[in-house]
């Protein structure tokens, strides 16, 4: 569902609103200060937006979530998790220009929120109420490839002692199995992802791929939500790198607050 706050429109999961403590959203990309050919709220410094442009978006999103801190992952299309803990380092990170390359960030830590970027790739945004951590997952094709959903569950498991019952997931709106066209797939997506190919196309269903990753780690099936929104087919909602090529980069994002609505 749609939320309007703040300014900014964002997209809600569902599984995800009704946690205590929790908020969330994947983020439209209008309104927003930029201009085109990255109008309106693009977050990426990467693609020729000018900075001031997308420092301006990334605290309207930081104010639509009412977060004190957003952390953005540093994006490498790679199966990198970046833990951030009691012990991390938030100041020296950003000294040093941001988090460690990782396509994944998970924390236990109010009021720091977690987020990606994408336009066509997969956002995932994962939380367990019971331990209270939350994560945020950049899945492209090589995501897909290298399992990073399924991954970052093993790392909440391994950091926080998180059970994969507990934990609730919502796959947000990316390239659907209607456009998520692999025209080199034998050569660029392991064997095992071939299942999710469209018969008689090179499209692929990478949302059933991402279900099917969790669900191989313990996620219930009834604890995962996926947006079913293809951001090709809706460029006047969403980044679409397929769509528009020169585009921004929508934002996903999470993370945990004491007390207060999701």
């Amino acid at each position: 569902m749609r939320v309007e706050e703040n300014g900014t429109r964002r997209w809600i999961f569902e599984i995800l609103a009704g946690l205590e403590g929790v908020r969330h959203g994947v983020f439209e990309r209008r309104p927003g200060a930029s201009a085109p050919p990255w109008d309106g709220l693009n977050v990426s410094f990467a693609v020729g937006d000018p900075p001031a442009a997308v420092q301006r978006n990334r605290q309207a999103v930081a104010a639509g979530l009412g977060a004190r801190r957003l952390l953005f992952a540093r994006q490498v299309h790679g199966e990198g998790i970046a833990v951030i803990d009691a012990a991390t380092d938030l100041e020296g990170w950003e000294r040093n220009g941001g988090p460690p390359a990782a396509d994944a960030l998970v924390t236990d830590r109010p009021g720091v929120f977690v987020a990606v970027a994408v336009a066509d790739c997969q956002p995932i945004l994962i939380a367990d109420p019971v331990r209270r951590v939350v994560a945020a997952v950049h899945a492209g094709w090589r995501g897909s490839a290298l399992d990073l959903p399924g991954k970052t569950v093993e790392r909440m498991v391994a950091a926080f002692g998180c059970r994969p019952a507990d934990l609730r997931v919502g796959i947000g709106p990316s390239l659907g199995p209607c456009c998520g066209e692999m025209r080199h797939y034998a050569e660029e997506l392991p064997p095992a992802l071939w299942r999710y190919r469209r018969p008689g196309t090179a499209h692929f269903d990478f949302w059933a791929a991402s279900r099917d990753q969790l669900l191989a780690r313990g996620v219930l099936p009834e604890r995962i939500e996926v947006s079913g929104l293809c951001t090709r087919c809706s460029p006047e909602r969403f980044f679409s790198y397929r769509a528009e090529k020169t585009t921004g980069r929508f934002p996903a994002a999470i993370g945990l607050v004491r007390g207060g609505p999701p």
